[in-house]
């Protein structure tokens, strides 16, 4: 005799993983802190890096000061620069006084 099934009355199968519907919320982190060192070909070396001199955050900062240092002392070579070139310019001058702001903002509240 064959199998008859209405709509919708199929097998059905569900995984229960108490552990996923947990964490997912949290994008899988397990502790407190967490660093995910993405595809580095030297997770070792990432992480003693971020221990010992500093957090992508504090290293992208002081490239930052440096290039503003740069800038301002080849100011008078900026006008022999393309239109995209001083775009890029433009823009990573916006980012920085954006970013001075709210390192200022955070500051004055703490």
């Amino acid at each position: 005799m064959p199998e008859f099934k209405l709509p919708l009355s199929g097998d059905v199968f569900q995984a229960i993983n108490p552990w996923f519907d947990m964490f997912k919320a949290f994008g899988s982190q397990f502790g407190l802190i967490n660093i995910n060192l993405g595809r580095s070909p030297a997770p070792e070396i990432e992480q003693k890096v971020l221990s010992e001199v500093g957090s992508y955050g504090r290293q992208l900062g002081r490239m930052g000061e440096a290039l503003n240092i740069l800038i301002e002392k080849l100011e008078p070579k900026l006008d022999d620069l393309t239109k995209e070139e001083r775009l890029a310019l433009n823009a990573f001058r916006v980012m920085q006084a954006e970013i001075d702001q709210i390192k200022s903002t955070q500051r004055n509240h703490q």
